[in-house]
């Protein structure tokens, strides 16, 4: 029996005796072989937004990356004190009162971004390394965050009862604590402990006390949608089929259930990112964070309050770098989210 099963070009695609002749059977493979991930790939390539987000992230940290370099072509660095080192005496940044000279916060060839009030330190540099250090360090914090409330969600929602009793108050536990505030009581407390009075906190113990507490008390959102997404899947067909079969508890988890919450956790994660970047410049903006001459964009931020009436120039490129960057991650989260969504019509 022969019958047209598609018309295309003129030309007609036919089963013969219920089997498709070469071409159409390699279109078919071709249409058929495309796994969840290549399907989610089309479907993200076909979003313009999502697209334009991606790369515009992808640029914020390869500048992060590059910044010793973006620095070095620009002649400047972030600790120079332009206004006041003698050596620039002939070059200067700063008038009688202490604010940038030129317009736009002291914008020139020498300083593309202007210059800080009062110290004259280029504000360029000081962006492109404050990116350095808020992105990196964010993204430690967050793949942390991750990583803990995968565990700690898998294991809860897998093995449920007395086990998932106990981790959710745990859970509950740690969500009394108020993840800012707390952070700013424990750091005067915490450098009482290990670092001398007379001495100022070292960089990289200020850094590792915001990972640690960021951490600690950052988890408890995403076990608690993995817990709810995997209480869900244990019930599924395919969990009691592997049951029945003899597959150990870790061969589930690892085979059946990790796979199907990929899209929640990556979906979190974009919303996750730009969360705890916010939080890291709100603590240094407050001043339990880094602190002078560490660049970061929270210091920023607290340094263009300072002189927002005399100079309010000094907050346009950061905070303008800093909303960008936020948007367009946030928008990216979305189009991931559109595109693991087999029903969405984007």
């Amino acid at each position: 029996m022969t019958s047209p099963i598609d018309i295309e070009g003129g030309g007609a695609s036919l089963v013969v005796d219920g089997e498709p002749q070469p071409e159409t059977k390699r279109e078919a493979v071709k249409l058929a072989g495309r796994s969840p991930g290549q399907l989610m790939w089309l479907r993200f390539k076909r979003d313009r937004t999502g697209v334009i987000c991606a790369v515009v992230v992808l640029g914020y940290f390869v500048v992060a990356l590059l910044a010793p370099l973006l620095v070095k072509l620009s002649g400047t660095d972030p600790y120079t004190l332009y206004g006041q080192d003698p050596t620039y005496a002939d070059t200067p940044v700063l008038d009688e009162f202490g604010l940038p000279l030129g317009y736009l916060g002291g914008v020139s060839g020498g300083h593309w971004f202007g210059v800080e009030p009062q110290y004259g330190r280029d504000l360029f540099a000081m962006l492109v390394y404050g990116m350095r250090t808020s992105l990196y360090m964010a993204l430690g914090i967050t793949v942390l965050i991750m990583l803990t409330g995968v565990v700690i969600g898998l294991i809860g929602g897998y093995f449920g009862g007395r086990t998932d009793y106990w981790i959710g108050r745990g859970t509950d536990f740690f969500l009394s604590f108020p993840q800012q505030l707390f952070f700013i009581a424990f750091m005067p407390v915490v450098t009482s402990f290990f670092v001398d009075p007379r001495e100022e906190t070292p960089t990289y113990f200020r850094a590792l006390a915001m990972l640690i507490v960021l951490w600690l008390l950052g988890w408890m959102g995403m076990a608690r949608l993995v817990r709810s997404t995997v209480l869900s899947l244990r019930e599924r067909e395919f969990v009691e089929a592997a049951k029945v079969s003899g597959a150990s508890p870790w061969r589930i988890v690892r085979k059946e259930i990790l796979p199907n919450v990929v899209t929640p956790i990556l979906v979190q994660f974009t919303y996750q990112l730009p969360s705890t970047i916010l939080s890291i410049a709100f603590l240094s903006f407050a001043g339990v964070g880094f602190v002078e001459p560490t660049p970061d964009w929270g210091r920023l931020f607290a340094v263009g309050a300072r002189y927002a009436e005399q100079d309010p120039a000094f907050m346009f490129f950061p905070g303008t770098a800093l909303v960008i960057f936020v948007l367009c991650f946030n928008l990216l989260g979305d189009s991931v989210r559109d595109a693991f969504d087999p029903k969405s019509g984007r």
